[in-house]
Order: C-alpha cells, then sequence, then structure tokens
C-alpha cells in the first residue's frame, strides 16, 4: 500500500528508469516497514516544471500510506530519495519537494474494495 508518484523534468530512458524504481521500492519498503509486495512507485520524466525560476533538473513527489509515515520515518524517507536522485539523475537534494500522506484504510482501495 506505500505509493510514491514522482515527477521530474529530468528525460528518463528506460534503463534507468527501471533502475530508479527497483531503488526507490527497496527504499520505501525499509524504512516505512513493509514487504516490497505491497509497495507501487511510479515515475514520470520530462514533465515541464520550473522550481526557483528555472528548468534545471527538479523532481516533486509524494508519498501515500496506510500507517508508517511520521516524523522520524518521513526525514528518512526524505534522504533516502533525495540520495537516489542526486545519484542517479542528478537532481540536487534543494531542487527536491515530497509530500507525505498518511491516509485511512478507508481512504486507499485495492482488488475492488478498500483495505
Amino acid at each position: 500500500m506505500p505509493t510514491l508518484n514522482l515527477n521530474t523534468n529530468i528525460p528518463i530512458d528506460g534503463v534507468i528508469a527501471l533502475d530508479i524504481l527497483k531503488d526507490m521500492t527497496k527504499a520505501l519498503s525499509k524504512i516505512i516497514g513493509k514487504p516490497e509486495s505491497y509497495v507501487m512507485v511510479t515515475l514520470n520524466g520530462g514533465v515541464p516544471m520550473i522550481f526557483a525560476g528555472t528548468e534545471d533538473p527538479a523532481a516533486y513527489a509524494e508519498v501515500i500510506s496506510i500507517g508508517g509515515l511520521g516524523p522520524d520515518v518521513n526525514g528518512k524517507l526524505s534522504s533516502a530519495l533525495a540520495d537516489i536522485l542526486k545519484t542517479k539523475l542528478f537532481v540536487d537534494p534543494s531542487r527536491f519537494y515530497i509530500k507525505f500522506f498518511d491516509v485511512e484504510r478507508s481512504f486507499f482501495g485495492f482488488n475492488g474494495s478498500t483495505f
């Protein structure tokens, strides 16, 4: 159920995309403490985006989870995801925003129902 939606203005080829998706899936699973089989990550590259008035590499992400989020976890996730973006896409951590949503079970659908 942890879901990460990531948008960046960097065009991304398939090989790099798969590498990033795997790294982010592992980071979410480990830090939130939920099995990888529950984690979904989407990656949208080449998204028109301006940050601080420039088109320099930038990214925006949203993490949604039923439980598992909080100040300590969010800080660790922010750091881990920023490291992946810096290493794989050369996005400076100061050009990356992330929003966290801890939702109730009834607000997350799966398999034709809610959790």
